[in-house]
C-alpha cells in the first residue's frame, strides 16, 4: 500500500470528522460530533480505506466492486448509531425502529460533510437532497419512514436556505418534532 494512500486517507477521514464536529456544534450536538466515525481509525475500517482510496468517493463503494462486499462497512455501520443500517433488524417486530434525535441529527450532519468532503468545490447545497433522492431509491425499506421523512425534509431546507439557516439546534429539533416524534 503506497505511503501516499496512507497520508491522503488518513487526512480525508479526519477532514471530514472535522466538519462532521463543526455542523454538529451547530445543532447543539457537539459530543455526537467530537465521538463522529472513531471507528475509522480501527485496523479492520482503515487499512480497508487506505487499499481502495480514490479521493472522490466512499473506499467502501470500490471494494464492494472488487469484492462483492465492504468488511469496512460490516464494521462500520454495526458501530456507528448515526447510520440508519444500525437499526436495521429483519427480526424485529419494527424491522426499521425510529432513530433518537441525537443520531439522527449526527447521520445529517455526516452526509452533508460526506458531500462536502468527496465534492469539494463542486459542491453545492442543492447536491445532498439530489444525492438522497438516488440513496433513497436504493434503500427502499431500510430506514424508518419517519426518519427518511426527516431527512428528506431537512436536505430540501438546505437546498432552499443553505446550511448556516437550515442547521441550528432549534430548526432540527422542531423538524424532528414534527416529522419523527409520535404525537400523544
Amino acid at each position: 500500500m503506497p505511503l501516499k494512500n496512507i497520508i491522503k486517507h488518513l487526512k480525508l477521514i479526519t477532514h471530514h470528522r472535522w466538519l462532521v464536529f463543526k455542523l454538529c456544534c451547530k445543532i447543539g450536538e457537539p459530543w455526537r460530533g467530537l465521538v463522529h466515525d472513531l471507528s475509522k481509525y480501527s485496523p479492520t475500517e482503515f487499512w480497508e480505506g487506505v487499499k481502495y482510496y480514490v479521493g472522490t468517493h466512499s473506499p467502501i463503494t470500490e471494494a464492494k466492486k472488487d469484492k462483492g462486499y465492504s468488511e469496512a462497512w460490516l464494521h462500520h455501520k454495526g458501530r456507528n448509531r448515526h447510520h440508519a443500517e444500525y437499526w436495521v433488524d429483519q427480526t424485529a417486530p419494527d424491522s426499521t425502529p425510529i432513530m433518537p434525535y441525537k443520531y439522527a441529527a449526527e447521520m445529517i450532519c455526516d452526509k452533508l460533510a460526506a458531500g462536502i468532503v468527496y465534492q469539494g468545490e463542486n459542491w453545492t447545497k442543492e447536491y445532498q437532497l439530489s444525492y438522497w433522492e438516488k440513496e433513497k431509491e436504493k434503500n427502499k425499506g431500510r430506514i424508518n419512514p419517519k426518519i427518511e421523512k426527516f431527512v428528506t425534509v431537512v436536505l430540501t431546507e438546505v437546498a432552499e436556505n443553505g446550511i448556516d439557516k437550515t442547521l441550528t439546534k432549534q430548526n432540527i429539533r422542531q423538524i424532528y418534532k414534527k416529522y419523527v416524534t409520535v404525537k400523544s
